[in-house]
């Protein structure tokens, strides 16, 4: 069995080089949006932390590699831009030759922080 990553930086040493250059940049687009992200490995997979609350992750996978911001409501409400990648409610897929735009990252990564200071649905109550 494959040694479990401690850091971000030991996960990308074992990624193919188009991967690695792919979430190299990712990760550096994270950091330029939230320059006090703490970096961590939660999940198996490189994550950021503000305030000791996980805020995005990302990860490669065979063929392709993925944004998670942890939030659906951030990537429905950037539905439009994301268009051209794969999505699912708390994930977007790229190619690592395709990576994410830099300016689409941080504006993802600024609309989930800002996501938190939302207040929260009374339960029970529905929107309709």
């Amino acid at each position: 069995m494959a040694k479990r990553p401690r850091t971000i930086d030991e996960y990308l040493s074992g990624l193919k080089p188009d991967q690695r250059k792919a979430l190299e940049k990712l990760r550096a687009a994270i950091h330029a949006a939230v320059p006090k992200a703490e970096e961590g490995i939660a999940w198996g997979m490189p994550a950021f932390r503000l305030n000791g609350r996980c805020f995005v992750t990302f990860r490669a996978a065979a063929k392709h590699c993925s944004l998670h911001p942890m939030s659906s409501l951030t990537i429905a409400a950037h539905k439009a831009e994301l268009a051209g990648y794969d999505t699912s409610p708390g994930t977007i897929r790229f190619q690592p030759s395709k990576p994410l735009p830099v300016a689409l990252v941080r504006k993802l990564v600024k609309a989930r922080i800002a996501e938190w200071d939302r207040p929260a649905r009374p339960a029970g109550r529905r929107s309709r």
